[in-house]
């Protein structure tokens, strides 16, 4: 029960991070050390499915892991359900505040990450820019305006959902390129069914079809696949950083305005352009609290790691 309860708590910890624009769950799922079984138990899920049509339930719950992925994506729906309106109101009214945390959680992640790369040679280092610059151009792209007809929506929900799972690219992030973010959101939160099912759905195809290539490319590609991954996670710092001004707005489905393009700012620039205080300490004891709850996310899955091969 204590470890369904931690992996209930990660998926939370992912939950919440998807949520955000900018900050991926999988780099969560990463730094938790829960990535490789998430990916291999959602590649499996075709297998499964396969041995429950022949009918043999007991082979197609193990096959699949079903206890790991409906604990963890228990806690990922629930944290996106109950923390929705409560990660909005931060982003609205103390963003500096949250972006620090979240710079300071990928900063961190960055480096664990980059610790399990075994050599470095020009293949890694081109696979790492390659990883940098495909992150910065996401998070500077111009958004775009998808429509809110279903066949939108599910390949929406099928391209958010494969970079969920990639660590330093978000989902959130996609969806506001799209000109879909308040819109998902507001169904999340007025449990829009109608939106939400065909949304999921295009989920559940892009995750079945992706993990089954990460899982791959991890168990056969590592050291290439994980210099990416550090690539993209150091690109995505360009939009988690904390003192932005707007250069243009836009207006979104409820006639409220919606930054479009951001610049960076040093905090003292902040404070002259924006006329604000740029909260100089509170960003940087927050960012150390990202850095801590990260570390102590990975002191937690080692332990666990470690008792459950006492165990064995």
């Amino acid at each position: 029960m204590r470890n369904y309860f931690l992996l209930f708590a990660k998926g939370v910890a992912m939950g919440a991070a998807d949520v955000v624009p900018g900050v991926s769950g999988g780099t969560i799922a990463f730094i938790s050390g829960i990535y490789d079984e998430l990916l291999r138990s959602i590649a499996a899920v075709p297998s499964a499915l396969r041995e429950l049509v022949r009918g043999n339930l007991r082979q197609a719950w193990q096959t699949a892991n079903a206890n790991f992925l409906l604990v963890l994506f228990a806690g990922i729906l629930g944290s996106v359900f109950s923390l929705a309106r409560g990660i909005t109101w931060l982003l609205e009214h103390q963003p500096i505040a949250i972006w620090s945390f979240f710079f300071g959680l990928i900063v961190v992640s960055t480096w664990l990450v980059g610790r399990e790369i075994s050599r470095w040679n020009w293949p890694s280092w081109l696979s790492f820019a390659l990883g940098a610059l495909f992150a910065w151009w996401i998070t500077v792209a111009a958004p775009m305006q998808w429509g809110h007809d279903p066949l939108s929506l599910f390949f929406a929900g099928a391209i958010a959902i494969c970079a969920m799972i990639l660590p330093g690219i978000s989902g959130s992030f996609l969806l506001v390129l799209m000109g879909l973010y308040s819109f998902v959101l507001d169904a999340v939160k007025g449990l829009d069914l109608a939106v939400l099912l065909v949304f999921a759905a295009g989920c559940v195809c892009g995750l079945l079809s992706f993990a089954r290539l990460l899982s791959w490319m991890l168990n056969h590609l590592r050291n290439l696949t994980l210099t990416f991954l550090v690539g993209l996670m150091l690109g995505s710092l360009n939009k988690v950083w904390p003192w932005k001004e707007t250069l243009t707005w836009r207006t979104d489905s409820h006639g409220q305005l919606q930054p479009v393009l951001q610049s960076n700012l040093l905090p003292g620039s902040y404070a002259d352009i924006s006329g604000q205080d740029p909260q100089l300490l509170l960003a940087v004891l927050l960012a150390l609290g990202g850095v801590a709850l990260v570390l102590g996310l990975e002191w937690v899955a080692k332990r666990q790691q470690r008792l459950s091969g006492q165990q064995a």
